[in-house]
């Protein structure tokens, strides 16, 4: 969640997130504040994925907004995921879908695996793993949010 939430803060504009309706759990645009401002955020409840995969293509596609996440329930098809990087490079739109472990689509550029760090002296600690990247090396770093410059700080480059 605050991989999606320092990505929508780093993409500087309005921010459209897509959720499944029947999910328990709702976000709080006030309790994003420390990322981003809750009047840039958009909040689409959708009936089911299929709805929300539909949603998320038009936003991509429409480019009106920053940066569109959604948080996937079941895997997506080499199709699903092909439609919504296209949409992305047509809107010039960052898309970021959340996943569960295991659950990522072929079509992604890239793949990140976010985890927090045990640090008695700052709870934001965090590592950041690209395990996938069809454009680039793969890498891992530690990194820390800073909420008053509303902007993630490299603590460490991460050697295998």
């Amino acid at each position: 969640m605050s991989f999606a939430a320092a990505a929508a803060a780093q993409s500087g504009g309005e921010v459209f997130w897509i959720r499944e309706a029947w999910r328990s759990e709702r976000l709080n645009p006030v309790g994003l504040s420390e990322f981003i401002d809750p009047s840039k955020l958009l909040i689409a409840q959708v009936k089911d994925q299929l709805e929300g995969l539909a949603v998320m293509e038009e936003v991509l596609r429409d480019g009106g907004v920053s940066i569109a996440i959604t948080d996937l329930s079941e895997a997506i098809g080499l199709t699903e995921g092909r439609r919504l990087q296209l949409a992305a490079k047509a809107g010039k739109t960052i898309g970021l879908c959340r996943i569960s472990e295991g659950m990522g689509s072929n079509a992604a550029e890239t793949r990140w695996r976010c985890a927090p760090v045990l640090d008695m002296d700052d709870s934001t600690l965090q590592r950041w793993e690209l395990i996938k990247n069809k454009s680039g090396t793969l890498r891992a770093w530690n990194v820390r949010w800073n909420a008053a410059a509303r902007r993630v700080h490299v603590a460490a480059s991460v050697t295998e």
